[in-house]
């Protein structure tokens, strides 16, 4: 059933799954229909996305887990997300004349891809949950559509165009070497509906179906990626990826409204979403959504808690095996006050550093028979990430640790082994220790604007997953070539509601609905005495929220 109508509310009382790529959310229905558990079927979606949407997400780049074991009654997180190369120090940049890290190009690609390693964890818990598929079935929808081919997204037309614009006006020039242009900017790759086959990456992702995952760090693989980088001038090595693992980590909660809100800890900027959840739990929202009034007081309250919320995570958050991060006191009920306070009395202060909201990622969710639920999101950063597609692999790499500071002072400062601040994070709500929703989206540093207004929109007005999704969002930020914040809000809120704002204090432009920097949300709800499941998917991208 497809989702572009958002008046649709796909239900079901057995499985479930939403992505933002219809082919992903199909891949881990027909496994879940086979008998498959949630995590089998997502990794299986991981795969098929690093596929299908290459511009967000391939092989190359980061993931992150949220895994619910309905038997345990626990959650487990999976951080897979890539430590710098030992030669990444700062002044390996600043001798190059750099006072920044490029965002394309070779030096962009100075982090590990995680992704493939977090696959090796997750395929470990899905048979300690009772899975049944081996590996290579796992990969079977991904390898068959790099082999064969698929029709070209609509998004992914849309940022490949953007991307070749940039380079007819040579701006991010090393986004045009070769390898990365032959494969993914040529005129026919980048039409709408056409047949886009990956013969490098297929004879890859077969390497992996039939060696393991570890074949990406200590095989063949490996050694294509490091020579390619060498030679291209940059800075990972052999030893750097053998030496990588994803790490299990534990998830971190606050309350919201008599719910568990759960999300990951740092290096991942979960903890900035639930400080959001927490300061709004010690504030009283309008009653409904119905008149302009309301509405602009509502988005007000969001975004004022936002800034509270970001102002403590660009103080702490970086990788806390370099940083001692306070987590217990900022996600406190106290401190939740106190940034309550501050929000009521009108004394949130606008941030005067620029904020990039960008970041080209996927979020899927899945919730299967047995009532195992998984929470994902990966990405490769920027669209197409570094540009740079190692020769013979076919595997975009990321340019994650472009977000690294060159200043020594920063608390995400550059250093070898490092993992940088990370905007990935996927969420879920419990209620009496259960799934409740399971929701999350892209958007760099809108995440946690728009989880807000997904939990807010389904926990206090009611709304199904698809009429929260769907309703106007917004984002606080700076688009590109920007150089100072504000408040974009999509025109279907209306100009009553952006004068209020501005009278609010914001400086607040409008953009076209349904805007493509709002991100890609998704979201499947679990109805507590019915065991119904209710899914939502983005109409801004080429999802499908599925279920039987």
């Amino acid at each position: 059933m497809l989702t572009k109508n958002w008046r649709v509310n796909p239900k079901t009382t057995h499985a479930m799954v939403t992505s933002p790529h219809y082919l992903a959310s199909e891949a881990g229905l027909a496994l879940l229909r086979r008998g498959a558990n949630a995590v089998e079927a997502a990794i299986a979606m991981a795969t098929t996305l690093a596929v299908v949407y290459p511009h967000m997400c391939t092989l190359g780049g980061d993931a992150f887990w949220l895994v619910y074991n309905a038997d345990s009654k626990h959650l487990t997180g999976i951080n897979a997300s890539g430590r710098a190369a030992a030669k990444a120090t700062i002044e390996a940049y600043r001798s190059r004349g750099f006072t920044r890290i490029p965002y394309k190009g070779p030096l962009a690609a100075n982090t590990v891809p995680g992704m493939v390693s977090g696959l090796e964890k997750a395929y470990h818990l899905a048979q300690e949950i009772g899975g049944t598929f081996t590996w290579s079935e796992l990969l079977e929808s991904a390898l068959l559509y790099a082999l064969d081919g698929f029709p070209q997204s609509i998004s992914y037309c849309l940022h490949g165009k953007m991307m070749l614009s940039r380079c007819e006006r040579k701006a991010d020039g090393h986004a045009v070497l070769p390898e990365f242009r032959r494969i993914f900017l040529s005129e026919y790759a980048c039409q709408e509906g056409a047949v886009f086959r990956q013969p490098d990456l297929a004879r890859n992702l077969a390497i992996l179906a039939k060696e393991g995952p570890r074949a990406f760090y200590e095989g063949e693989i490996a050694h294509a990626i490091v020579h390619d980088l060498e030679t291209l001038g940059g800075l990972l090595t052999l030893e750097d990826f053998a030496s990588h693992t994803a790490t299990m980590v534990s998830p971190i909660c606050v309350s919201y409204h008599g719910l568990e809100a759960w999300n990951l800890p740092p290096n991942s900027q979960g903890m900035a979403s639930l400080s959001i959840l927490n300061i709004l739990d010690n504030l009283s929202l309008p009653s409904s959504l119905e008149t302009p009034e309301a509405l602009a007081c509502y988005v007000d309250t969001l975004v004022c808690a936002t800034k509270e919320a970001f102002r403590d995570r660009d103080r702490y958050l970086t990788d806390p095996d370099f940083s001692l991060i306070p987590l217990e006191k900022l996600l406190g009920r106290e401190h939740g006050r106190r940034q309550a306070e501050r929000v009521c009395a009108g004394k949130t202060m606008s941030l005067t550093y620029r904020l990039d909201p960008a970041g080209d990622t996927v979020w899927f969710g899945v919730v299967d028979a047995f009532g195992n639920a998984v929470s994902y999101i990966q990405s490769i950063y920027y669209d197409f990430g570094s540009g740079v597609v190692p020769k013979g692999t076919g595997i975009l790499l990321q340019n994650r640790g472009a977000f690294f500071s060159l200043d020594p002072r920063h608390v995400n400062a550059l250093a070898p082994g490092k993992r940088t601040f990370h905007t990935l994070n996927p969420a879920m709500l419990l209620k009496e220790g259960k799934p409740f929703l399971v929701y999350g989206t892209m958007g760099g540093e809108g995440q946690p604007q728009t989880q807000s207004a997904l939990v807010t929109r389904i926990v206090d007005y009611g709304m199904t997953p698809m009429e929260a999704i769907s309703e106007p969002r917004w984002l606080y930020g700076s688009a590109f070539g920007e150089q100072t914040n504000s408040l974009k809000i999509e025109d279907r809120f209306g100009k009553e509601v952006e004068r209020l704002l501005s009278q609010r204090g914001h400086s607040v432009s409008a953009v076209d609905g349904f805007h493509e920097m709002m991100g890609h949300a998704g979201a499947i709800l679990i109805e507590p005495r019915t065991g119904v499941l209710q899914g939502g998917t983005d109409i801004r991208s080429d999802g499908l929220a599925t279920g039987f």
